[in-house]
């Protein structure tokens, strides 16, 4: 499989690189935004700070807390056809479906009960036993991070 460097995430995290394939045709305003902060740095130094067994590794909160953001307005939904499955990349809201910002999630198995409710924008298609060796915690403690993440098309 060929990856496209301008939709593909290279993240450093404390347990390895982890890369993911980004989605645009699925998901084009969460691909955009993810491509934005990234390019900014915004996710370098970032927790992740609810890990759960069996399901998630979420992460993308400026205040390690899961109740923060960009600067960024929110995004409009953009549910998709893809399952929520092992390794999916997918955005993380509050209750309101249009309040996706800066935090995302990557599935650790099976979470198709999350289908067409939350917005799914790549898939990790390197590194995912390191997404593994994840601490979990809700919160955690001594949490793992992205240490970085960029857009392939930059570091190349």
């Amino acid at each position: 499989m060929s990856l496209d460097p301008e939709n593909t995430l290279i993240l450093e995290t404390t347990k390895g690189k982890v890369v993911i394939a980004m989605r645009p045709d699925l998901a084009p305003g969460h691909v955009e935004r993810i491509k934005k902060l990234a390019r900014e740095e915004f996710y370098d130094g970032i927790v992740f700070h609810r890990v759960i067994e069996d399901f998630m590794a979420q992460t993308g909160c400026p205040h390690g807390t899961g109740m923060g953001g960009s600067e960024y307005p929110d995004l409009k939904a953009e549910f998709n056809d893809e399952s929520h499955q092992r390794g999916v990349c997918s955005m993380a809201r509050a209750a309101n479906p249009n309040s996706a910002n800066s935090q995302f999630f990557i599935c650790f198995d099976d979470a198709s009960f999350l289908d067409k409710q939350y917005t799914a924008w790549g898939k990790v298609v390197e590194g995912m036993e390191n997404v593994d060796k994840i601490k979990r915690g809700e919160p955690v403690r001594d949490p793992d991070k992205i240490l970085s993440m960029r857009v392939m098309a930059d570091v190349q």
